[in-house]
């Protein structure tokens, strides 16, 4: 059989948009009978008298989804929406906004019932408003459409097949864009959204081609490369493919397992991340190209059976190689992939993957969740939906994220970051995404376990709840009887949550305590961190003073906010001390005497950090040290020092001149601190204390340690620092508490 095109046509063969028509006509009789043929027919044909710039878009487009099998309604409203958008997303201003949508078009849908009128309006609607979406730059605003296409997306998955379909045919034109920035970023959003999208709902068919069609777009070269190499030797590879099919089919043919046996190319994307992540040359990537058996069985169990007798075969016949065995069968991927991985040594001694599936888990790696959601007459099978975490994950968030922004946070932390699998005790596998803590662990379980965590196991040894997470561990989550989050877990500072879900589940729980309790747990928060920063108890005045710099109206708004987890009690403390801080004294400022002679070489002035550059004090502006000024790069003059709000420098012809200098300050003031730690009394504290200090550009001037005679097995240290800005000492505080070895940690005085 012959190897499949390995790269991705620049678009796909050029066919007649009545060939297309006919095409989506025919695939949906096919799979759906006579059911809405009529309406479908007449939305494509009057979108193709309407022949706006999209108008070929929009039809192959639902041909595709037509080849996914989506349902006649999907394929309507993929026929009308979009209208005059271009591949930029912008609409053309003749055609008008989404509402004024020409009437023909919209006439179509006064031929249904009511609720199939709701239905395809619904899907359009969710669609135009996906696709007005800027993913490289969410903002509250266009989170906010974020989460109503959420909402939409998470009661019906067709909009986003429809979405991807689109962007299918958006990267195939992109070379047709002039201008590179929107270009780029289109294909960045391809890669970085919607190719993860695609494959968290497990439709492996359009997410290769996505990838492989963004990566020429972003990095030409590299695509390049790989397809010439690719190109050279494919027929050698062919030989070889070949010659392993024949062989497998034989050998199947022999044990009476009716099966289908053919080559898969892989594709250029996930050849390059393979080259990067093992750094390793395009000749030694071995898997180049797959040989695929897909197994034919009357039901699942048999199916399981067959796989597993066609993997003993293949290992029969070649050698595997160590640790290059995936069962997916046994293990599926959170997206719901099942299948066997193996990789062997071929002939001639070339290796080669092998892959071993069944018909049905064949089809659903191909169309993913499209393979699920079979469309008869608008209805579907929502038991099978509720297989997909994402669609769960949605449904979450749609009930719990109260800020947009929030959302979209969640959206880059939990939706698409690369992501760890690790173990239950009883070896249940949870996907967690990279950076996750058994904490994130915890609250992907259950909220009620992570509202009731006090401490966790990771392969049998106790860790900090801010431990990071990696592929394999074995999580276990010890437990306290009643829920008692720590207003802590929501700091930044000491890392104990990666995924925003989790730390909205904690908010949602302070929430629902009253008001009273929220202002008296944030007046505890904030206390023992200013006594931790050793920062007195803070004064009502001074308190209001700071609420309303935060646009709080008085301090028990405040307090309530960091009761409620909203606000970061360690950044108030920080500011608290910052406020304290005593100001250096004031540089005297020199007299200038006027004098007919020329400026002499301004004194102090450094510029990147180096000092004692050429300079003088412009004329027109007679700047002094200490104003706020700006340099200007003369022409065998030095340095110029002009004030920043001189016309000569406002309104400069040549702002590349312009540079950024300091004058007259003196380095970044030091000033030291003493901290006090009550530490676990075992050899190798201090070096765990001095890595801690070491690492976040602190210097520690002295250190002095005592045995506690209080707490045996305890030893009380004191560390003398030099920091620069008050937030050093706080972080300072935070990490070293989250050392196992650290019990209390805070600023004394003195």
């Amino acid at each position: 059989m012959s190897e499949p095109d390995e790269v991705p046509d620049r678009q796909p063969p050029s066919k007649l948009p009545a060939a297309i028509v006919a095409e989506i006509l025919a695939t949906s009789r096919e799979h759906h009978g006579e059911a809405l043929t009529d309406v479908l027919e007449s939305a494509l044909q009057r979108r193709l008298e309407l022949d706006d710039r999209s108008c070929g878009r929009a039809l192959r487009r639902t041909a595709t989804l037509a080849g996914l099998r989506l349902d006649p309604a999907t394929l309507i409203a993929s026929a009308v929406a979009l209208i005059g958008v271009g591949l930029d997303g912008a609409r053309d201003s003749a055609t008008g906004p989404a509402d004024s949508r020409p009437t023909d078009l919209l006439s179509l849908m006064s031929e249904l019932e009511l609720n199939r009128r709701v239905e395809i309006r619904g899907l359009i609607d969710s669609v135009e408003r996906l696709a007005a979406i800027h993913w490289n730059a969410l903002d509250e605003e266009s989170a906010e459409s974020l989460r109503t296409m959420f909402v939409a997306m998470a009661a019906d998955v067709r909009v986003v097949l429809v979405t991807l379909c689109d962007r299918l045919e958006v990267i195939r034109e992109l070379h047709l864009l002039p201008d590179p920035e929107p270009r780029r970023r289109i294909a960045s959003e391809t890669r970085e959204v919607f190719a993860p999208l695609a494959n968290r709902l497990g439709i492996w068919q359009l997410k290769w081609v996505l990838e492989d069609l963004a990566l020429r777009e972003l990095e030409p070269e590299v695509y390049a490369d790989i397809t010439a190499k690719l190109d050279t030797h494919r027929d050698e590879r062919q030989r070889h493919v070949d010659e392993v099919v024949e062989g497998l089919r034989f050998e199947l043919d022999q044990v009476g397992l009716v099966a289908e046996v053919n080559g898969r190319p892989k594709h250029i994307y996930s050849i390059v991340k393979k080259m990067r992540r093992k750094r390793v040359s395009f000749e030694e990537i071995y898997d180049v190209t797959a040989v695929r058996v897909i197994i034919e069985a009357d039901n699942e169990a048999i199916g399981k059976r067959d796989c597993y007798a066609a993997l003993g075969l293949a290992h029969g016949l070649w050698a595997p190689i160590t640790g290059e065995f995936d069962d997916y069968i046994a293990r599926p991927k959170p997206n719901g992939y099942r299948s066997l991985h193996t990789a062997v040594m071929g002939p001639g001694g070339r290796p080669l993957e092998v892959q071993i599936r069944t018909r049905d888990m064949h089809l659903f790696g191909e169309y993913g969740v499209a393979a699920h959601w079979a469309y008869k007459e608008g209805k579907r099978d929502a038991s099978k939906s509720q297989r997909f975490n994402l669609l769960r994950q949605l449904v979450d968030w749609q009930k719990e994220l109260v800020d947009p922004r929030e959302l979209a946070e969640a959206l880059k932390t939990d939706l698409f970051e690369d992501e760890v699998h690790v173990f239950t005790p009883g070896g249940d596998v949870i996907a967690l995404p990279e950076g996750a803590t058994p904490l994130d662990f915890a609250y992907r379980i259950h909220t009620g376990v992570g509202h009731r965590t006090r401490g966790a196991k990771v392969n049998g040894v106790m860790v900090p709840l801010s431990h990071t997470l990696t592929t394999g561990d074995r999580v276990e989550i010890l437990k306290k009887k009643h829920p008692e989050p720590s207003r802590d877990w929501l700091s930044p500072h000491l890392g104990y949550l990666h995924t925003a879900s989790a730390k909205q589940k904690i908010r949602s729980w302070f929430r629902e305590q009253d008001r009273d309790s929220a202002v008296a747990s944030g007046r505890e928060a904030l206390e023992r961190e200013l006594a931790r920063a050793g920062v007195g108890k803070p004064e009502l005045p001074n308190l209001d003073e700071l609420a309303v710099a935060h646009d709080f109206k008085a301090g028990d708004d405040l307090l309530a906010a960091i009761g409620f987890g909203d606000l970061n009690p360690q950044g108030l403390a920080a500011e608290i001390l910052e406020r304290q801080r005593p100001e250096p004294e004031p540089e005297p400022v020199p007299v200038v005497q006027e004098t007919g002679e020329t400026p002499r070489d301004a004194a102090g002035v450094s510029l990147g950090g180096v000092g004692n550059i050429m300079s003088q004090p412009a004329r027109c502006c007679s700047p002094v040290p200490g104003d706020d000024v700006l340099g200007w790069v003369s022409r065998g003059r030095g340095i110029m020092i002009h004030r920043r709000d001189c016309p000569n420098i406002v309104h400069n012809p040549e702002p590349e001149r312009i540079v950024e200098i300091d004058w007259g300050r003196k380095h970044r003031h030091r000033y030291p601190v003493k901290l006090s730690l009550e530490v676990v009394d075992r050899p190798g504290v201090l070096r765990d204390i001095a890595d801690v200090i070491s690492n976040m550009g602190i210097n520690m001037r002295a250190t002095h340690s005592s045995r506690s005679k209080k707490r045996p097995g305890t030893q009380t240290l004191t560390l003398e620092l030099e920091v620069d800005q008050a937030t050093q000492i706080v972080r300072a505080l935070g990490r070293l508490e989250g050392l196992p070895v650290v019990i209390t940690a805070r600023r004394v005085s003195g």
